[in-house]
C-alpha cells in the first residue's frame, strides 16, 4: 500500500487527534454485550509446562529502601556470563505480570493497566537460566508457568539481528519482549487502545528496572527495534498482536 509522504511525515499527529474521544461514535464491543477477549494467550496443547518457584523474600533479603532503588535505577548495558536462577527468573515475571486477582474477562496484576484489560504478552529469549535450554518461551501468568516455544541456541543472535545489531542481546542472560494483543484493550477503548497499550508497556518495562536493582542486576530497555522482524522471529500475526517493547537483563 503507498502511503503518502505527506502523510507520513505528520502521522504522530494524526494519531493523536484521531483518538480523541470526541470520535468515537459507535458503542464499543463491552457496552455492545460482546464477551470479553481472554485474558491470556494459552500454550498449544503438546507444550511441557515448567512451573516457576515462588520467590522467597525472607530468604532472598530484600529489603533494601524504595527510594535507594528508585535513586540506583539505570541503564545498565554490560552483563557477566553470571546465570539466572529460576528463582530469580520467576520474581521478575512476578515483578512485571504477576497476578493478584483473577476472575471472569479479567484480572488484577502487579502492574496498572488501562481497565484491567492487561494487553501484553511476555515472551523471553533465553540465554542463560539454570536448567533451561536456550531459547524462546512464553510466560502464562495465570499459573505462573514458562513453556518452551523454539530450542534454539541462536535464537539470541537473530533477536540481535532484528533489533539493529545491538550486542546486549548477545550478552544478556534473559530479554524480555513484551507483545501487544490490542483486541483485549480495543474491547473496551475501541482506537484509543492504542494509547493505552504504551502507557501499559512503560509501568511494565520500569517494574522489571525495579525488580533488577533489586537483586543486583542489570536492566535496559530497548524500542528501537525492526518491527517486522522481531514479529516474524515469533511468528505472530500483526493483525492480532505484535512486539511493542523489549528489555535485556543480565548479572553484572
Amino acid at each position: 500500500m503507498h502511503v503518502p509522504l505527506q502523510f507520513i511525515e505528520h502521522i504522530g499527529e494524526f494519531f493523536q487527534e484521531y483518538t480523541r474521544y470526541k470520535y468515537f461514535t459507535r458503542r464499543s464491543a463491552m457496552v455492545s454485550g460482546v464477551p470479553a477477549p481472554s485474558v491470556q494467550k494459552d500454550p498449544p496443547a503438546n507444550a511441557r509446562l515448567i512451573d516457576l518457584p515462588r520467590f522467597d523474600y525472607e530468604a532472598n533479603d530484600l529489603r533494601t529502601p524504595l527510594p535507594r532503588i528508585i535513586e540506583s535505577r539505570a541503564s545498565r548495558r554490560d552483563y557477566s556470563n553470571g546465570v539466572f536462577s529460576q528463582h530469580e527468573l520467576s520474581f521478575l515475571l512476578w515483578a512485571t505480570q504477576g497476578v493478584k486477582k483473577s476472575t471472569a474477562g479479567y484480572t488484577l496484576r502487579t502492574v496498572p493497566s488501562a481497565g484491567a484489560r492487561h494487553p501484553l504478552e511476555t515472551y523471553l529469549a533465553i540465554n542463560r537460566v539454570e536448567n533451561l535450554l536456550p531459547g524462546l518461551f512464553h510466560y502464562l501468568p495465570i499459573s505462573h508457568k514458562i513453556y518452551q516455544i523454539k530450542e534454539d541456541s541462536s535464537f539470541s543472535h537473530k533477536l540481535a539481528l532484528a533489533c539493529l545489531e545491538q550486542e546486549i542481546f548477545r550478552t544478556c542472560a534473559v530479554a524480555f519482549i513484551w507483545t501487544a494483543v490490542i483486541e483485549r484493550s480495543r474491547w473496551k477503548y475501541q482506537q484509543r487502545a492504542f494509547r493505552y497499550i504504551y502507557l501499559d508497556a512503560g509501568h511494565v518495562c520500569q517494574n522489571l528496572y525495579l525488580a533488577c536493582e533489586t537483586l543486583g542486576a542489570g536492566c535496559c530497555a530497548v524500542a528501537a527495534f525492526d518491527d517486522d522482524a522481531v514479529n516474524q522471529l515469533l511468528d505472530l500475526d500483526v493483525n492480532e498482536a505484535f512486539v511493542i517493547y523489549l528489555a535485556t537483563v543480565g548479572k553484572l
